[in-house]
């Protein structure tokens, strides 16, 4: 017999009042050894994610000590989360917020925050701190230069820590009985490490504190080895960091795993197929590092890891094969020639095309869907032409209103294509650049796909 549900919950006064009481799901089926695994929903919030609890809590001191005053604004620098936490407390609180970002964030991140009326600065990941345009500097910067704001300061506010410390903490033990044997986390700010690692010290002090790093992250590698390494760049967001949070404790860590790029979005995208849980990709490297640690262990274990938020933040990046292809981060079949450059391929059903018959409408929608400025033109699978924006403006402008864009691809269309063998060399392509056209690749007579500037960008910048 199922057991009975437990009574749903009275409606809410706001949505501040959904945060935190997050649920817990057991993973099953994911190979962990002799341990259990259970994920930490936080993507549950209202705002989709853990920094939900962190944002209410940073406010709310903020408020107590006087800082923030009513109609005041709120600056901070942030990968994204702590930006939609800190919309979605202090946005019904009535204040306004300035966010700046680093420029490798998520698009639906940045959408998100717009639609909440914040005011988003995008900066440069790829400088560190000191340099002008780094997030947190720059943040910094607006703040004390802007009359009533705040610089709210996740990496060093302890009202961080604090948040976890009185909430999520209590919430695993009170879920998991009492018995808990580790907790896998990432770091970003520090606040969840530190947080969670003080209140367990105390409460269940066998439970240990494991880190899940990105590769190219100080963080993991300082904890193993003591040595401080150069910092490299990496694609997960929201955890990893080239200094060392002052809300960051690293003493707390029992054990720390590197986790690559592509072994994170791999497991965020088994999380959705195995367990059905949409997760971000710092979701997947946390579970990476759970399931090494579990694998690793010779007794059972309880372990908790989270699911930090949710990934529906990450529709156009972590669950696009196309974006994965152009990042390196999956596997594929190289020819040693012109085809390894091609990010999406008729033959694995990732090019996006218009038939001759189509209309011009279906050729617009279709360009503004899949974010690409031409589209081949296939007629049973053969190519006969390309149509690019210029071709599909000059169409419009040329006729009558009423059949701009009922007109077909076939009119509007290039027939006449310069193409290229998918043996030629890479020097090959600079010629068709350098006259302003994307490079048509045939293998023989058979399409194979288009190549653009930014497709060699992406070539040469993996093969560095």
């Amino acid at each position: 017999m199922p057991r009975p549900a437990p009574p749903l919950p009275p409606p809410a006064a706001s949505a501040l009042d959904l945060i935190g009481r997050t649920p817990m799901v057991e993973l099953t089926g994911f190979g962990t050894g002799p341990c259990r695994l259970f994920v930490k929903l936080e993507s549950a919030n209202p705002g989709g994610s853990i920094k939900d609890r962190i944002a209410r809590s940073m406010i709310e001191a903020a408020e107590a000590d006087g800082s923030l005053k009513p109609g005041g604004t709120i600056v901070e620098a942030t990968a994204g989360n702590t930006g939609l936490g800190l919309a979605q407390v202090g946005v019904l609180k009535g204040y306004k917020i300035l966010l700046v970002v680093p420029d490798k964030m998520s698009r639906e991140k940045i959408q998100h925050l717009r639609a909440m009326g914040v005011d988003v600065r995008i900066t440069r990941s790829d400088v560190g701190k000191g340099h002008p345009e780094y997030y947190q500097d720059m943040a910094e910067r607006l703040a004390a230069a802007m009359p009533g704001a705040i610089f709210i300061n996740q990496f060093a506010n302890p009202a961080n820590p604090k948040a976890h410390q009185t909430t999520t903490g209590p919430e695993i033990l009170e879920q998991m009985e009492g018995d808990l044997d580790a907790v896998v986390v990432g770091v970003g700010s520090g606040g969840t490490l530190t947080g969670l690692g003080r209140y367990f010290a105390e409460a269940s002090p066998k439970t240990k504190m494991v880190l899940a790093d990105p590769q190219g992250s100080i963080l993991a590698p300082l904890v193993n080895t003591g040595e401080l390494i150069e910092p490299g760049s990496w694609v997960v967001e929201g955890i990893g960091e080239d200094f060392v949070p002052t809300n960051c404790d690293l003493s707390l860590v029992s054990k720390a795993y590197t986790i690559p790029d592509a072994e994170s979005i791999g497991a965020a995208r088994e999380l959705l197929t195995r367990a059905g849980i949409l997760g971000g990709s710092s979701s997947g490297t946390l579970l990476a590092g759970a399931l090494r640690y579990c694998r690793e262990q010779t007794a059972p274990q309880r372990v908790v890891t989270l699911v930090c938020d949710t990934g529906a933040k990450y529709l156009s990046k972590v669950y696009n094969d196309s974006w994965l292809v152009e990042q390196g981060l999956t596997q594929r079949n190289l020819h040693g020639d012109l085809r390894d450059l091609i990010a999406r391929s008729p033959a694995d059903g990732g090019a996006v095309t218009v038939g001759p018959d189509d209309t011009l409408l279906t050729a617009y929608n279709r360009m503004r869907q899949a974010d690409v400025s031409q589209l081949p033109v296939l007629d049973g699978g053969r190519l006969i032409g390309l149509i690019d924006e210029s071709d599909l403006l000059e169409a419009v402008e040329d006729s009558k209103p009423d059949k701009r864009f009922a007109q077909n691809v076939a009119t509007a269309m290039t027939a006449k294509l310069d193409t290229l063998q998918a043996g030629d060399p890479l020097d090959a392509l600079l010629p068709v650049f350098e006259k302003d056209q994307v490079a048509i690749v045939l293998d023989g007579r058979e399409f194979v796909g288009l190549i653009t500037r930014i497709d060699l960008i992406n070539y040469l910048r993996r093969a560095a």
